[in-house]
């Protein structure tokens, strides 16, 4: 075992095991929240449908990717395998649609105050709950052909594999089939990630053009960047940007995997642990300027609950 295998290992179980548990705690911070309020705000939803999109992404397929990684092998059968990979495709897919209505809703929320603009602005926050169940409903059903093609470990020798994760594998039920999926899938994510690239450059233009406006209001020594809606316009072009960039690199690696005519088990490799870089980074792009999340943390944490005796 060479030091570039012992530190994807490390990097694996280090990036699985906190974002476990920075999902959890975000989690909990929502749940907190809506039994205090009995509602949770727009934005609150959202990053809590968010949270737990990324919490199943890295329990389904983070966790038996780094089961495989440290060396366990044929640890899922054919059932398991089609339950944890289908729950994996779809959380996936949820966490394209969620980071896009974020980027969408965050729009709207600083566009100008107009007559068409007010009109939605008063009407979306009404349509969020009923926003995330859609994308459930569409994105179960649209990776319900997912677990026809997955078994548990097979043998290359016996039998077609395009795909090998050691703990599963994909087997082709045909030609035709594996194109109509990949670019059904491919059509589905591009359309939300071009959205939430649409509505994020759109958030750019208009907090440069609402900076220009309010210059000359603002003393100088106000910082416009401590502003609520410019912290949050930041935070969610900040995840989109991670999410897009993660994206292209995920789609490019794929690409090339699937096109070798050898395995490089680096490549494959990396391939794993870069895939879950996203949802093991996003609740800190959540957290960060949220005072409320600080404070939280406070009541949870024993130490600070320790005073003077």
């Amino acid at each position: 075992m060479d030091a570039s295998e012992i530190s994807f290992r490390i990097i694996m179980l280090l990036q699985i095991c906190i974002g476990v548990s920075v999902n959890g705690f975000l989690l909990l911070f929502y749940i907190s929240i809506a039994s205090a309020r009995h509602k949770l705000s727009s934005s609150d939803l959202i990053n809590a449908h968010l949270t737990l999109s990324n919490s199943i992404i890295l329990l389904t397929g983070g966790i038996p990717d780094a089961l495989s990684i440290w060396g366990l092998r044929n640890f899922l059968d054919d059932i398991a395998c089609k339950i944890l990979i289908y729950l994996y495709r779809v959380s996936r897919g949820l966490a394209i649609c969620t980071t896009c209505l974020l980027s969408v809703f965050q729009a709207v929320t600083i566009s100008p105050t107009t007559s068409l603009w007010a009109g939605l602005k008063a009407k979306l926050p009404k349509c969020i709950l009923p926003s995330c169940f859609i994308l459930w409903i569409f994105n179960l059903l649209i990776d319900v052909s997912a677990p026809i093609s997955l078994t548990g470990p097979r043998n290359r020798s016996s039998v077609q594999i395009i795909f090998d994760l050691k703990y599963c594998s994909i087997v082709p039920v045909s030609t035709e089939t594996t194109i109509l999926n990949v670019a059904v899938l491919a059509t589905w994510d591009m359309l939300f990630v071009g959205l939430m690239s649409v509505s994020s450059g759109y958030m750019v233009l208009a907090l440069h053009r609402h900076h220009r406006q309010v210059q000359y209001l603002h003393k100088p020594s106000q910082s416009q960047s401590a502003m609520p809606e410019v912290r949050a316009a930041k935070r969610v072009i900040a995840l989109v940007t991670l999410y897009v960039l993660l994206y292209g690199r995920q789609s490019i690696m794929l690409s090339v995997l699937l096109n070798m005519k050898e395995n490089s088990p680096q490549l494959v490799t990396s391939h794993m642990v870069l895939s879950f870089t996203f949802s093991a980074v996003s609740p800190f792009l959540l957290i960060h300027n949220d005072r409320r999340t600080r404070t939280y943390w406070k009541r949870l944490s024993p130490v600070s609950n320790l005073g003077p005796s």
